[in-house]
C-alpha cells in the first residue's frame, strides 16, 4: 500500500475517515482544489481527462494536468476507450504523480459515447483488462471510480471490484447510482455496502452526501474507508470543514473562514454566515488561482455563479459578470457581493 492509501478498515465507530473532492470537469481547477484541501478535504482529485488527447500532447488536456508542491498527492484522473492509450498516458502521467485514478464512472453522453466512463462498465472483460495494463505499466499506485452498473440488467459493480482488486487496483470508489440514472434518484448505500464487504481493498462512498448528518449515516450504513463529495462540494469548498466539525474531527474555532472573521461568529445571522463563508472562500480562490496557473474569465465566472448559488439576491451576480470585462474588476466585483449581507 501506498503512504496515501490506507488499508481497508473495519466497521466504522466514529473514527476519522478521509474525504475526498470529486473530479469535476470545469470544477476542480488546480485552485479550488488547493481551496478544498483549506478546506479541509483530505484528498483532491483533477478534472477528468481524455487520455488519447494527452497522448497526442493536446495541450488543453495538458493544463488540466497542472499541479504544485501544495498538492500533495497529486491524483490525476483519466478516462478513455483505448487500453494503450490509457496505459501510455498514465505512464506519461506518473513522474508527477502519487496516484493514477481511473474513470468508469462519468454518465456524460460525450464520454460514453466512445465506450469511455461508465460505459465500460457494459463491457467489464476490458474493463477489468484496462486496469491491468495499466497497473502493469507504472510503478504507482492505481485506483478506480465507478457506478453501479449500466442500469441495462443488474448492478456488476461488486463483481468488477472483486476482479480489479485481483489484477493490483489498490483503491475503488463506488458512486450508488448507475449510467441510466446519472444523478437522479437516491444514491443505493446498500449495494455500495456490499461492495465494501466483498474485497479487502478500501472502497470510497460517492453520492448523496451533503452534511455531517449524511456523511454519517453514510458511514454507519456502508462502513466505507472514506466519502468521496461531488456535487455538494459546487462552490461550498467548506463542506468539507463543516462535516468535519459536525462529526467530532476538528474544532470549529479551526474552520480558516471563522479564524478570519473579525468579531463574534455566533452573533453572525446563518445567512450572514453563509455569506461570509463563502466570501472568505472566493477570496481564497482567487488568491491561490493568482498564485498558481493565473486567472481565467471563463473559470472565474462559473465558479462565482456556484459560490452565490442559494444566496439572497445571488441573481445579481449576472448582472455583474456582464458589467466587468477585468478579470480583477470581476473577483472585487464578486467579493464585494459576498461583503453586502
Amino acid at each position: 500500500m501506498s503512504a496515501f492509501i490506507l488499508p481497508k478498515p473495519g466497521e466504522w465507530d466514529g473514527d476519522v475517515r478521509p474525504l475526498f473532492l470529486a473530479p469535476m470537469s470545469g470544477v476542480t481547477d488546480l485552485a479550488y482544489r488547493l481551496l478544498a484541501k483549506e478546506c479541509g478535504a483530505d484528498f483532491t482529485i483533477t478534472e477528468f481527462t481524455n487520455s488519447t488527447a494527452l497522448t497526442r500532447d493536446a495541450a488543453t488536456s495538458w493544463r488540466k494536468m497542472e499541479t504544485c508542491e501544495a498538492e500533495n498527492p497529486f491524483i490525476p484522473q483519466i478516462f478513455g476507450g483505448v487500453s494503450k492509450d490509457m496505459a501510455l498516458a498514465s505512464e506519461l502521467l506518473s513522474d508527477s504523480a502519487d496516484i493514477i485514478d481511473l474513470n468508469f464512472g462519468c454518465p456524460a453522453p460525450k464520454i460514453t459515447k466512445i465506450c469511455a466512463g461508465a460505459a465500460l462498465m457494459g463491457q467489464p472483460e476490458n474493463l477489468v483488462s484496462m486496469c491491468e495494463e495499466v497497473v502493469d505499466r507504472v510503478d504507482i499506485p492505481v485506483t478506480a471510480k465507478m457506478r453501479l452498473g449500466t442500469g441495462q440488467g443488474d448492478f456488476n459493480a461488486k463483481e468488477i471490484c472483486q476482479e480489479l482488486e485481483h489484477v493490483g487496483i489498490q483503491r475503488l470508489c463506488v458512486h450508488g447510482r448507475t449510467l441510466k440514472q446519472r444523478y437522479s434518484g437516491v444514491a443505493d448505500w446498500d449495494y455500495i455496502t456490499s461492495v465494501v464487504e466483498s474485497v479487502e481493498l478500501p472502497v470510497i462512498a460517492n453520492g448523496d452526501v451533503v452534511d455531517s448528518d449524511s456523511a454519517k449515516a453514510c458511514l454507519s450504513q456502508t462502513n466505507a474507508a472514506g466519502l468521496m463529495i461531488g456535487r455538494g462540494a459546487i462552490g461550498r469548498p467548506s463542506i468539507f470543514g463543516e462535516i468535519k466539525v459536525g462529526l467530532g474531527w476538528m474544532e470549529k474555532e479551526d474552520l480558516p473562514w471563522i479564524k478570519a472573521h473579525e468579531g463574534n461568529w455566533e452573533n453572525l445571522t446563518e445567512t450572514a454566515q453563509q455569506f461570509a463563508t463563502r466570501r472568505w472562500c472566493w477570496n481564497r480562490y482567487i488568491e491561490l488561482a493568482r498564485e498558481t496557473t493565473g486567472l481565467e474569465l471563463k473559470s472565474m465566472r462559473g465558479h462565482a455563479v456556484s459560490f452565490t448559488k442559494g444566496l439572497p439576491s445571488a441573481k445579481k451576480i449576472r448582472s455583474i459578470m456582464h458589467g466587468k470585462t477585468s478579470k480583477e474588476e470581476f473577483a472585487a466585483a464578486t467579493s464585494d457581493f459576498l461583503a453586502s449581507n
